[in-house]
């Protein structure tokens, strides 16, 4: 594994030192001849930097100098410049102290790089690239005792560095946008895939502590039911098997329970934090926009909020809105429209999802929310299997609010309208 990771790191250098040195020969010469080039390969070495931070920069500044002289010094032997070996390497030997001082310097700010506002790491780098040219020019006049231009022009060779980091930096800042962006969108389609699994998990917990009450009370019921049969001479023989059965639901609780402790660590680790309710309302229109595409059914949305504040209780109320909200789609034939509303009345929040559907019957409406009643069938006449609206009523019971249903003119179907405690779910700042 430690092999490989360096074999990987050694070829990333690699490319960078190549890279930068075919970069180098896109050039201008500002003084005569070739002794000082103004050429790509300083941005684009600026830029493998900003880029790839794991490199170490020294070693990969010393790669790309070494590089950069050798790919020079063949140049020159290949288009028969005239120069013997010594005097290309001379001549280019500058251009490695370069690179190797360029990296060095940018190696003292690597751990603050994210820290730089874009403007102030134009600057920062436009200093480095002065810095480094004037050792590059001082090597030269060392080197080859080149007195062709002036050590102390230092606005040419400044506006130089200005010019070309700002425009590296510019390239880069692009990129992280860009790469920002996808990251925020994948977070996003993260964020949509932890909610809706959030809410649905919500709704088959809820259901399971409930089984786990129900089956608490079935339990204490028939061991009394054992106690009686037990007193009773002549019914005795029966309080045996009543014990086994009372065993058995109790085995079905434990097992129910041990259920229920592992969903809710599942939960807890999946779903934490808190939202908006204007992001609850968006992510619920959105599913459910998706929704009603796949059931080939055309459904104009809308959104009204009149409220918006931080809840922890995202969960619990997107598995309300969500299941409201989907039952309104599928109400709806083949085309109509459903309209979420949210907004605070006194010390309630009310949610109101709205339909264009057939609307409620007047003999429906009393059994509506009792557990098993359902209007919705598929075409082989089985009865749809959605959270239910008893269990809804369930949930917003919990919270010590209302539920209620009526049939409302604007839309000509059917109007639910959840009213909650703002207290049970605004998150003080």
């Amino acid at each position: 594994m430690g092999q490989s990771i360096l074999k990987s790191r050694a070829l990333q250098i690699a490319a960078v030192a190549l890279g930068t040195a075919v970069a180098g020969e896109f050039k201008i010469n500002p003084f005569d001849g070739d002794i000082f080039r103004i050429a790509l390969g300083s941005s684009a070495f600026l830029l493998f930097l900003l880029l790839m931070r794991r490199l170490p920069y020294i070693t990969t500044g010393i790669a790309t100098g070494v590089t950069v002289l050798l790919f020079r010094t063949g140049m020159d032997a290949a288009g028969s410049s005239g120069h013997t070996l010594l005097q290309s390497l001379n001549s280019h030997f500058s251009a490695m102290v370069y690179y190797i001082v360029f990296a060095v310097l940018m190696s003292l700010i690597k751990s603050r790089l994210d820290t730089f506002h874009p403007l102030v790491l134009g600057g920062v780098a436009a200093l480095i690239d002065l810095l480094s040219n004037e050792m590059e020019l001082l090597t030269r006049l060392l080197v080859l005792d080149s007195a062709s231009f002036r050590l102390n022009e230092w606005t040419f060779l400044m506006a130089i560095a200005v010019i070309r980091t700002y425009f590296t930096t510019g390239v880069y800042s692009s990129i992280s946008v860009s790469q920002m962006r996808i990251t925020q969108r994948e977070q996003n389609r993260r964020m949509e895939q932890m909610l809706g699994f959030g809410s649905g998990l919500y709704g088959e917990v809820f259901y399971l502590e409930k089984s786990i009450g129900t089956l608490e009370r079935v339990t204490l019921s028939s061991y009394d039911l054992y106690r009686s049969l037990k007193a009773e001479e002549e019914l005795r023989p029966y309080s045996r098997q009543v014990l086994d059965i009372t065993q058995q639901i109790h085995e079905v609780k434990k097992d129910s329970q041990r259920i229920l402790a592992g969903l809710v660590k599942l939960v807890e680790r999946e779903v934490t934090g808190d939202l908006p309710l204007s992001v609850i309302m968006k992510f619920t229109l959105k599913s459910n926009a998706k929704y009603a595409e796949m059931l080939g059914k055309q459904v104009n949305f809308t959104l009204l909020m009149n409220s918006d504040y931080t809840t922890a209780s995202y969960i619990p109320l997107l598995t309300l809105l969500g299941n409201l909200t989907a039952n309104a789609v599928e109400v709806i034939k083949v085309e109509g429209s459903v309209s979420l509303e949210v907004y605070e009345d006194g010390e309630n929040t009310v949610f109101t999802v709205a339909d264009s559907g057939g609307g409620i019957q007047e003999r429906d409406r009393k059994l509506l929310f009792e557990p098993g009643f359902t209007t919705k069938f598929d075409q082989e006449g089985v009865a749809a299997t959605g959270i239910g609206l008893s269990h809804v009523k369930d949930i917003v019971d919990l919270f010590g609010g209302q539920l209620t249903v009526d049939n409302t003119s604007k839309h000509g179907g059917a109007r639910f309208q959840i009213i909650l405690p703002t207290a049970e779910l605004r998150k003080e700042e």
